[in-house]
């Protein structure tokens, strides 16, 4: 172990003393910065643009529009509230609504089954689903007078209002729908700490890349022989991805220490608390496996290339795993429970990246999937380096040419 250290040591100080790692350690955060800002140049402002108003018309039959109106105005909502005598049945026969225009319906089943039908224009602002959420307060004042305080009760009112919004001429459904998995009120606060500890992972996976140069620049200078004789290939090898783990998280951290300050100046809300949660916690294990498991491969399959640019295709499909999660992207968005989602979990080389997405946007976690996903990322791991041990250690001092597979099999093999 006091060997593999020294190895890890002598490779960090190596790249920190290395302009293109500088370079490019530096260089990254402000390329990010540089494209969010070309994305808010070129961009709508909200700040700047004025909001339309949305002409909302009410249906009111348990005498509650003053209350709403109140919220309206509490809240600043750019709105248009109306009182409508039109009934849902002619509402939904309309086969097309005015731009801009929504029609809400309050009766009994508001109270008794916290369902409010909706209907909405093809043009609405995008944030109109989120303002209606601010009329269930008067609702559940309203309901709270006709119930009583019990517990019973409370129960009842806890649940909320579901605002059932349909498009007119589609079947009226008086019955309440049931929640599908989504994203919670704030995504931002959802979306945090898997973004963090993807962007972690990305960060320690792509500056492990560097193995593959770091392992065949040793054999061509030939001092793989006098770096042997005083350790063994092993040590080598851990020493190496100790050390890149290392050089990923300096990157990782300089990264973000540049870009926090850009992202508070942007976005007025608590980043930080929504990123540093207990979460974070199994997310951040998530994406170290995922850099041991490539990194394994890296540095097993760096020792076979007599030069990083003779690289054959070989070598280059194993380069290209940290990037078949990008497969899975849409189907796992479009569903995250579905079956592609499932299968990318259980594949080693996916199931880093698909896991930390779908944990990302599922408000219920799958812990079985979760606890079977990681108990094969870590055989998978184990695996990996035992491997990559045997392939290193007869690759590290092959000279004048790229191992070919069979001859890779049969080191594995031995």
């Amino acid at each position: 172990m006091r060997n593999t250290m020294k190895v890890a040591k002598w490779e960090i100080k190596r790249n920190l003393k290395n302009k293109t790692f500088l370079i490019g350690l530096f260089l990254t955060p402000v390329l990010i910065i540089g494209f969010m800002l070309l994305g808010s140049l070129f961009g709508d402002d909200p700040a700047d643009t004025e909001q339309e108003t949305t002409r909302v018309f009410v249906n009111d039959q348990l005498g509650v529009f003053p209350e709403l109106q109140e919220s309206v105005n509490q809240n600043k909502l750019p709105w248009d509230l109306l009182q409508t005598d039109l009934t849902e049945k002619e509402v939904a026969a309309e086969a097309e609504l005015s731009e801009n225009t929504a029609y809400i319906f309050i009766d009994e089943r508001a109270m008794q089954e916290g369902n409010v039908p909706v209907y909405l224009s093809e043009e609405i602002p995008p944030f109109f689903s989120n303002e209606l959420q601010l009329l269930s307060s008067p609702l559940q004042s309203m309901q709270m007078e006709e119930l009583g305080i019990t517990e019973k009760q409370l129960a009842v009112i806890s649940k909320g209002f579901h605002f059932n919004e349909q498009s007119p001429g589609e079947n009226i459904n008086t019955t309440s729908t049931e929640e599908e998995t989504s994203l919670g009120e704030n995504p931002i606060e959802d979306l945090a700490p898997g973004a963090f500890a993807g962007f972690i992972m990305l960060s320690i996976v792509f500056t492990g890349m560097a193995i593959f140069q770091s392992a065949s620049q040793e054999k061509k200078d030939k001092i793989a022989e006098i770096i042997l004789s005083s350790l063994t290939p092993a040590e080598l090898m851990q020493g190496k991805i100790i050390g890149y783990f290392v050089l990923g998280l300096i990157q990782a951290v300089v990264s973000i220490t540049l870009l926090f300050p850009f992202l508070l100046w942007k976005i007025d809300l608590p980043i930080i608390e929504y990123i540093f949660v207990p979460e974070l916690i199994l997310l951040l294990v998530i994406a170290i496996l995922g850099f041991l498991l490539f990194a394994s491969l890296f540095v097993g399959i760096g020792a076979t290339m007599a030069d990083i640019t003779t690289a054959g295709n070989f070598q280059g499909m194993v380069m290209m795993l940290p990037f078949l999660p990008f497969i899975f992207i849409g189907p796992v968005i479009s569903d995250p429970t579905g079956l592609m989602a499932q299968i990318g979990t259980y594949i080693p080389f996916t199931s880093p990246g698909v896991l930390l997405l779908r944990l990302t946007i599922m408000e219920e976690w799958p812990w079985v999937e979760i606890v079977i996903s990681l108990a094969i990322l870590i055989v998978s791991v184990w695996l990996a380096m035992k491997l990559a041990g045997k392939i290193f250690k007869v690759g590290i001092l092959m000279y004048g040419k790229n191992a070919t597979p069979g001859e890779i099999w049969k080191w594995i093999r031995a």
